[in-house]
């Protein structure tokens, strides 16, 4: 039954690794954590004059380089004076030289969150009058391309090794001290440090990349790797490898000293690997808590030991069960996995579920900040998706409680028949020594043939093929009793039903712990919904200075076809108007469509439409100057939006001019 089972393990978990990174390496770009919530100028503002400074403010404080903020003139020239500052809370900015020509400048900003995530994007606005522009924002993203995906891919072995190493060790320490003499077990927990060990390096060489051009060939560079230390990320996975130094260590007297120690001292050993081996899984958990969400944003000095302890339990949880599952599948039959460890793990588990339902309520409510947040936002459905995973796992887990229940009544049985089998092979083993003796006494008193005779005669008296025959039937014996066990232990209904369901609660954590990464790496929705707030605080001040705007949904029907459009016209009255265009998904962030086209109509004098096609200035963003709106009235807008080369649709709204 093993050999078949043992082929289709290792399939489905190499299938499930492969759309793991499959759905990694879609995942895009990282969302920003730092959200940009206003500019002066503003975006697609006119101003009167050249303004001596450019300023930004984001949602939380950033990492600024001397390039992070730069302002290009139509021809794509730098115009600012480089070494952006800050100006006071959250708000950044660079000057730019004095007596800049009228026309379109273009305002592009990369710089770093606090949270350690990349933020990069690009805006316009005009000097005197809107002018055409030879630089192209398009592609303005941080953290994504070949670069993107390899930090992303090592954030994830990171994640997975760190729950292999300190989920595996707990199971073997506090649940099954047995597995300290089995090499399965030792080869998990060593793999488990080895993969964050291997991905805490490789972090470390691609961060300054990752940060900053993108490029594959900065991964080497030793300046950036400099700058990368000393940043706070750069500190934590400095961190993190000097702890596993102290795990490493760990580690060999676990599987090394702990197994060649008598009781007494198994017991003063087992107290010093548990207190040494918390304060170093805690230590390697901090490592994260320090550098990412939960060391910005709201309560920070609750929110990192409310996360370390997310983490360990995590770890608890997943890495013992997949200890759990190697023991179930690969564990030698001389020592077998007892009951008792599987009851002990399942109060483990249990301990940890409680642990992840109280932190993670309070990290949702930390990230979301709104119950619309869990369907406006990319994390609250990110989030819903996690919750969904965790409800399946829990129920799977159930399940595994009841066939842990059944293994262990049936335990007391077997050790009874285990006692009953080994009493009538040890009388088997006394009748077969004794027929032995029998048959050897037999033989030396009978008549020497003439081999026989002559071996008497060389002085070999047969006691060496005695005893090597009794060694060969011990070797044999041994084989058969522990093919005995194996049978035994495979053939228990009891075990094979928990082991299909752990493997189940395996599958469905590889899942888990895919979305939970990508959760780590898209913007908390109360921070989304802060940026979205802001951006329609700005765009009412507009509308108070006299500018008009528009948005309205729109619905294509196609796939990804849904979002909103939003028209600026300025200053909304009869004569020369400036008109932007921007088409945001439902979510807020900039939507690039293949086309837009507007049209006005004032129905009652039966004038238009009036087309009006904007030209395309970046992403998510048109814009059309010296738009002629005749007379004041009540004017249709309309507005056609195509998301494919099949798929559009036109909307409208009156709204009055003038």
């Amino acid at each position: 039954m093993t050999s078949t089972i043992a082929p289709r393990v290792r399939t489905l978990v190499l299938l499930l690794l492969a759309a793991t990174g499959l759905l990694l390496a879609g995942a895009g770009p990282v969302s920003a954590h730092a959200a940009l919530t206003g500019s002066d100028p503003r975006q697609g503002a006119v101003v009167d004059k050249a303004p001596q400074q450019i300023s930004l403010t984001f949602s939380e404080k950033v990492a600024l380089s001397d390039d992070s903020l730069r302002v290009l003139d139509p021809k794509g020239k730098r115009v600012d004076s480089g070494d952006p500052a800050g100006t006071g809370g959250t708000t950044y900015a660079v000057k730019l030289h004095g007596g800049l020509p009228d026309g379109t400048y273009t305002v592009t900003y990369q710089v770093v969150s606090e949270d350690s995530h990349p933020v990069a994007g690009a805006y316009t606005f005009s000097i005197g009058a809107p002018s055409r522009t030879s630089v192209s924002v398009d592609g303005q993203t941080a953290g994504g391309g070949v670069v993107g995906v390899l930090y992303g891919f090592g954030r994830y072995v990171s994640y997975a090794g760190f729950i292999v190493l300190v989920g595996g060790a707990a199971f073997v320490l506090g649940c099954w001290r047995r597995g300290t003499a089995v090499r399965s077990m030792q080869r998990l927990v060593v793999s488990g440090w080895l993969a964050l060990t291997a991905a805490t390096l490789g972090l470390l060489l691609v961060r300054g990349s990752y940060t900053g051009s993108g490029k594959v060939g900065d991964i080497f560079d030793l300046d950036l790797l400099g700058q990368v230390l000393q940043t706070k990320t750069g500190a934590a996975l400095v961190s993190r490898l000097l702890l596993l130094a102290a795990a490493a260590l760990f580690i060999a007297v676990l599987f090394g000293a702990y197994d060649k120690r008598d009781d007494e001292e198994k017991r003063d050993l087992t107290f010093g690997l548990a207190i040494g081996g918390t304060v170093v899984a805690a230590g390697l958990a901090a490592s994260w808590a320090m550098s990412e969400h939960a060391s910005t944003g709201l309560q920070p000095g609750l929110a990192m030991p409310v996360d370390v302890l997310h983490l360990l339990a995590v770890a608890g949880w997943l890495g013992g069960l997949t200890a759990l599952l190697v023991a179930l599948y690969r564990a030698p039959a001389e020592t077998p996995l007892d009951a008792a460890a599987v009851r002990r793990f399942s109060q483990l588990a249990f301990g940890s579920v409680l642990t992840l339902v109280a932190t993670g309520v309070y990290q949702s409510w930390r990230q979301l900040g709104s119950w619309s947040a869990f369907t406006g936002t990319r994390y609250g459905q990110l989030l819903l998706v996690k919750i969904g995973l965790v409800v399946l796992l829990v129920g799977i887990a159930w399940i595994s409680r009841r066939w842990t229940a059944r293994l262990a009544q049936s335990g007391v049985a077997e050790a009874g028949a285990e006692t009953v089998t080994e009493d009538e092979d040890d009388k088997a083993e006394k009748e077969h020594v004794s027929a032995g003796a029998g048959a050897s006494a037999t033989a030396k008193g009978a008549p020497e043939s003439g081999a026989a005779a002559g071996a008497g005669s060389a002085g070999i008296d047969g006691s060496d093929g005695d005893s090597e025959r009794a060694a060969q039937l011990a070797r044999q014996r041994a084989a058969i009793d522990t093919a005995r066990r194996k049978r035994e232990r495979d053939a228990d209904p009891n075990r094979f039903g928990l082991r299909r369901s752990v493997l189940a609660e395996a599958a469905v954590a590889v899942a888990l712990l895919a979305v939970t990464t990508m959760l780590t790496s898209t913007e908390p929705g109360r921070t989304e919904e802060q940026a979205a707030a802001a951006t329609s605080s700005a765009t009412e001040d507009a509308n108070a200075a006299g500018a008009l705007t528009l948005d309205m949904s729109f619905d294509t029907g196609g796939e990804d076809g849904k979002g909103v459009v939003r028209i600026d016209l300025d200053p909304a009255r009869p004569g020369s108007n400036e008109m932007h265009v921007y088409v945001l998904r439902p979510n807020g962030r900039a939507f690039d469509v293949p086309e837009v086209k507007i049209a006005f109509t004032l129905e009652e004098q039966d004038i238009g439409p009036l087309p009006v096609v904007p030209d395309h200035i970046s992403t998510g963003h048109w814009s059309a100057s010296g738009v002629q709106i005749p007379m004041a009235g009540d004017w249709k807008v309309a507005v056609t939006v195509r998301t494919s080369d099949i798929d559009q649709a036109t909307v409208s709204k009156n709204a009055q001019i003038g």
